[in-house]
């Protein structure tokens, strides 16, 4: 089984690059999770471009913090089928939900989105806690987890904490992807931040201009897309026939769009 997980798509241009790269390479994968809580202006997502992730390829789309930003989306994730998830550790009471099973080929794979404490003014349940209970009270033959969080500690301390018992662990949230691609001790395919989907000419995928203006004022300040040299991140990995980790690749490419042949 070969898995691709993509970083956070960052507006138009994030989704626009992730929808013409998977056209080049989904059928080289039999699951594809996508997070996308930044696909819709650089804050949230919306029902449209949900569908338009879904039937580009992913098989599930994750989120974090900007989850409730388009208030559209929420009827969607309480939907019994969605596939949109929100991190599982927000209180019962919000809507959606922060783990789902699919299965592809006969084999059932879950994915699990949790949201970080550290440096966030995230007051949620404890990760930790959250993960170990789901785990511990689901079936699965393949688990994957998205972490969406800040501190590079707090991702690395849950990924050990999990290893061996999911397969594929990775970060998001920082859109600056981390160079230690890694199988962990118990198995468990590790990156602490996949990056992120859009505009590399930016700052984390924002005009940079408007990121900059932020830190010479001290004032908030709208911030907007970057645009252009469009690039692509993620993790590519490979499961044998026992389901365990046997190769891993960290992607990061920049794509062109495809040429228009009508």
């Amino acid at each position: 089984m070969r898995i691709l997980v993509l970083g956070d798509v960052v507006g138009r241009p994030g989704r626009e690059t992730v929808i013409e790269y998977l056209k080049r390479v989904k059928n080289k994968y039999d699951f594809i999770v996508v997070n996308g809580e930044n696909a819709a202006g650089g804050y949230g997502i919306n029902p449209e471009i949900s569908q338009n992730l879904i039937l580009a390829g992913a098989d599930v789309i994750t989120s974090g913090n900007h989850i409730w930003k388009k208030a559209s989306i929420i009827p969607i994730l309480s939907e019994p089928d969605s596939v949109i998830l929100r991190p599982a550790n927000y209180p019962a009471n919000k809507p959606g939900k922060g783990h789902v099973t699919v299965v592809v080929k006969g084999i059932s794979v879950q994915v699990i989105n949790l949201q970080g404490r550290i440096f966030t003014d995230f007051k949620g349940d404890c990760p930790f806690k959250i993960a170990d209970r789901i785990i511990s009270t689901t079936e699965a033959d393949v688990r994957i987890v998205d972490f969406h969080a800040e501190a590079t500690s707090e991702k690395l301390a849950l990924a050990r904490f999990l290893d061996g018992r999911v397969n594929v662990f990775v970060g998001t949230h920082t859109h600056i992807q981390t160079a230690d691609d890694q199988i962990l001790p118990g198995g468990t395919a590790y990156l602490t931040d996949l990056g992120m989907c859009g505009s590399s000419n930016g700052v984390i995928g924002m005009d940079t201009k408007c990121s900059i203006g932020r830190f010479l004022s001290d004032r908030y300040s709208k911030l907007v897309v970057a645009q252009g040299k469009e690039m692509i991140n993620g993790f590519d990995v490979f499961l044998d026939d026992k389901l365990s980790v046997s190769e891993i690749r960290r992607v990061y490419e920049y794509v062109q769009p495809i040429e228009d042949s009508t």
